[in-house]
């Protein structure tokens, strides 16, 4: 798996609501939790179309150097989210890798592509310059994988922040930020 994906960073998980996800997480000492109310994502491709963009919340937290996200969508766009809650699911829908450069994150996209990985869905975050990618796997147990870029100096920053919280977090206040 490491050869195709690299080092999984984060297990994405799709939720229909994010703070009783976040409660039941923190019921099993995951936590604080950092949150992203109202997220859009910039420049949306679904299954290699331009698209409206999902309207998300985003909440991390880690249990140990792994990051849990919680992913709930607000609006009817079509996504990966959408597909994976139309099929009755809930819980984990990927796993993700972080790549520090544009043209890492490029080579590792075109890799994925060339071996015949499915890409579902894409976009940008502008203000930290960073993109995403999911893609449709079939294995293992139906996990999609998603490549991100971490190429601001405070994303790797804030991954500390969120590890060093957990590793202080004394379970009372949930919600960090």
């Amino acid at each position: 798996m490491s050869i195709v994906f690299g080092g999984i960073r984060q297990l994405g998980m799709v939720v229909r609501d994010a703070d009783k996800a976040m409660e039941e997480w923190g019921k099993l000492g995951v936590g604080p939790w950092f949150t992203m109310r109202n997220f859009i994502v910039d420049d949306f491709i679904y299954r290699g179309k331009t698209s409206p963009a999902p309207e998300l919340t985003l909440c991390f937290a880690c249990s140990g150097a792994l990051q849990i996200e919680l992913i709930q969508q607000h609006n009817d766009v079509p996504s990966a989210y959408q597909d994976f809650l139309a099929q009755g699911k809930e819980g984990a829908q990927h796993v993700a890798a972080w790549f520090s450069d544009h043209d890492s994150y490029d080579a590792k996209r075109a890799q994925l592509m060339a071996r015949g990985f499915e890409l579902i869905h894409e976009g940008a975050a502008r203000e930290n310059d960073s993109r995403f990618a999911y893609f449709e796997t079939g294995e293992p147990g139906g996990l999609m994988f998603e490549i991100a870029e971490a190429t601001l100096p405070n994303l790797e920053e804030f991954q500390q922040t969120i590890v060093q919280a957990a590793i202080d977090w004394d379970g009372r206040q949930l919600i960090a930020l």
